[in-house]
């Protein structure tokens, strides 16, 4: 397994890491096995989140006979005050079975109003410093979902990971973050190389991600056989060919006019729909557990009945999504999965 190193951390971590989504989903001894078989196939780099309920447990059981020092360990916490946040790590760091977290993220600072609780007075930030200067992490990373927060997160000069989305129907990052990231020296970590699950097509998500060197793909694995075809892949550095590039740009036109990139620019909402829910919901169906899908949905789905098509949200939208349309499909979508178990 090649290594690359990851910014200014230099750390030296597996060019494909281990996202800790998906094993929610089985038994803890399927999750066990899967995180060992991974790491036999050379991979050191594994990211979770405390948000991810019982991911990181099931790691910490995974890697509790292995050398600290052989793997690179990288968690997230949601928590926006400092207390909280230092709670979340403490956890993280029991539940992993380890006394230091390689890489630790802010997670999911999209918007401004989270950003300012975070690195206000008092906020989470305050809370990274100290377990930083305690050695109980290494590298202060974030992840995020908004390009334009995560702009202002990367130029604070305080961080020295990033975690953004990044395939190859979400390019955006391509014109001005990722050239940030590398002027910074900021290793970058990139979310949903797959789409979150919509795209279907591996061999062309980590081809198009192969020709920006640098870049870690932390795609979420559920079964080995799905990291063995990703490394696969990976190992072909020939250029994108012509039908490859075309194939893409199909994708992108088909997916064109349904891609919510949870930028959230559509809200606020006078109903309190939470549309960057809603509208990737096909996402989350086959990504996690029931239990926590509709934990997360249910309460989504029904806020979205109450849509008075007022168009707020379109108006907002800079990608031009039928978003009243949209929620009604969403909708039907989900309760078609609910009743069948097969979405649509």
């Amino acid at each position: 397994m090649n290594k690359v190193r990851l910014g200014k951390t230099e750390l030296m971590v597996s060019e494909i890491a281990f996202g800790g989504i998906p094993i929610q989903r089985l038994s803890e001894a399927e999750a066990i096995q899967v995180v060992q078989d991974i790491i036999g196939m050379g991979v050191n780099f594994i990211d979770t989140a405390r948000a991810y309920t019982t991911s990181e447990e099931r790691i910490g059981k995974a890697i509790a006979d292995l050398p600290r020092e052989s793997l690179v360990l990288a968690s997230k916490s949601p928590a926006t005050d400092r207390d909280t946040f230092l709670k979340d790590v403490e956890k993280s760091l029991t539940l992993l079975k380890t006394d230091y977290l390689d890489i630790y993220q802010h997670h999911n600072v999209s918007g401004d109003k989270k950003m300012q609780a975070v690195m206000g007075k008092g906020g989470a930030f305050e809370g990274m410093q100290q377990a930083v200067e305690e050695g109980l992490i290494k590298h202060p990373a974030f992840s995020a979902h908004s390009l334009e927060t995560a702009e202002k997160m990367m130029r604070t000069g305080l961080f020295e990971v990033t975690q953004l989305p990044f395939n190859f129907v979400d390019t955006a990052v391509e014109k001005v973050l990722l050239p940030l990231a590398r002027e910074m020296d900021m290793g970058f970590i990139c979310m949903k190389p797959l789409g979150g699950g919509l795209l279907d097509n591996a061999r062309l998500c980590f081809r198009y991600l192969r020709q920006h060197p640098g870049i870690v793909p932390d795609p979420g694995i559920e079964q080995p056989a799905q990291m063995r075809e990703i490394l696969d892949i990976y190992g072909d550095t020939a250029p994108l060919s012509t039908a490859e590039t075309e194939e893409m740009e199909a994708v992108r036109k088909e997916l064109g006019s349904s891609w919510c990139h949870r930028c959230d620019y559509c809200q606020p909402c006078p109903e309190g729909i939470p549309i960057s829910m809603v509208l990737p919901s096909q996402s989350m169906t086959r990504r996690m557990p029931l239990e926590k899908t509709r934990a997360l949905l249910d309460g989504a789905m029904a806020k979205a009945e109450n849509c008075t098509k007022c168009g707020l949200c379109e108006k907002r939208c800079p990608y031009d999504l039928p978003i009243r349309n949209l929620l009604v499909t969403r909708r039907k979508e989900y309760a078609g999965f609910l009743e069948s178990g097969v979405w649509g």
